[in-house]
């Protein structure tokens, strides 16, 4: 299960590679929930809420590899409710998205409301406890499902462990790139609240016990938005040109 020198073999290696890039891919999720809960602080805090996120989701995903088993049994039902069971792992997908979804929608309302998106909200500064505390909601709920999806491809744990700090640390180098990017372009904002909405909607339908959940493969999610992504910036090109 934890044998470092399969590393270094070919499937290893291979295994590695697709893990980091796996986790990268899952973890863009995460990236932009960081960057738009952590522009309402002010200015001087923002890169210490997306250090402190993603420090906490490397913590919790390592600390998750090394309980395996009990991550499997997540996913043994822990209750049934007309006939319907009910795991560990429905709960916490199902109220991830219910939280995706409030939040999405209430930085929505906000945008479309025109309401100041300045270091003040309600004429409090908003708390950094606050924003840390919702980032670690979501990063268990991204955690538990990375992991799940890393246990499905290897069985190595030493690669796990290896590859979520090498995709961590690189999301680390580039969460303030993203999160100033998405913050500077009004339309990019709303594209990456879409998202969060989609991904809300995919993990509440993950969440469904059996035989009602279904599971929509995120390439699907993430062709859709880079799509829309391109699009966004030829308009941001465009408006550019004619100033």
């Amino acid at each position: 299960m934890f044998n470092i020198m399969a590393l270094f073999s070919p499937e290893g290696l291979l295994s590695l590679f697709t893990l980091v890039v796996m986790e990268i891919v899952l973890g863009i999720d995460n990236i932009i929930f960081i960057s738009i809960v952590s522009a309402k602080l002010p200015s001087v805090d923002r890169a210490r809420a997306r250090q402190y996120g993603l420090a906490l989701a490397l913590l919790m995903r390592v600390a998750l590899l090394f309980c395996i088993t009990w991550i499997a049994g997540m996913q043994e039902p822990l209750f049934t409710v007309f006939n319907l069971g009910f795991s560990i792992r429905n709960l916490v997908l199902l109220a991830g998205g219910l939280f995706l979804l409030f939040k999405a929608t209430t930085e929505i309302h906000g945008k479309v409301e025109a309401e100041d998106e300045t270091d003040i909200i309600g004429g409090k500064t908003r708390s950094f406890r606050k924003v840390v505390f919702q980032i670690i909601i979501l990063d268990i709920v991204f955690s538990i499902d990375s992991i799940l999806t890393a246990v499905g491809l290897v069985s190595n744990v030493a690669i796990m462990v290896i590859a979520v700090v090498i995709s961590l640390f690189i999301m680390l180098l580039f969460s303030g790139v993203v999160s100033d990017f998405i913050n500077k372009h009004p339309g990019i904002k709303m594209l990456a609240l879409a998202f969060l909405l989609m991904i809300g909607l995919l993990l509440i339908a993950e969440a469904l016990p059996e035989p009602y959940s279904f599971h929509v493969p995120r390439a699907y999610v993430y062709s859709a938005m880079g799509f829309s992504f391109v699009v966004e910036l030829l308009n941001i090109r465009s408006r550019k040109g004619k100033k």
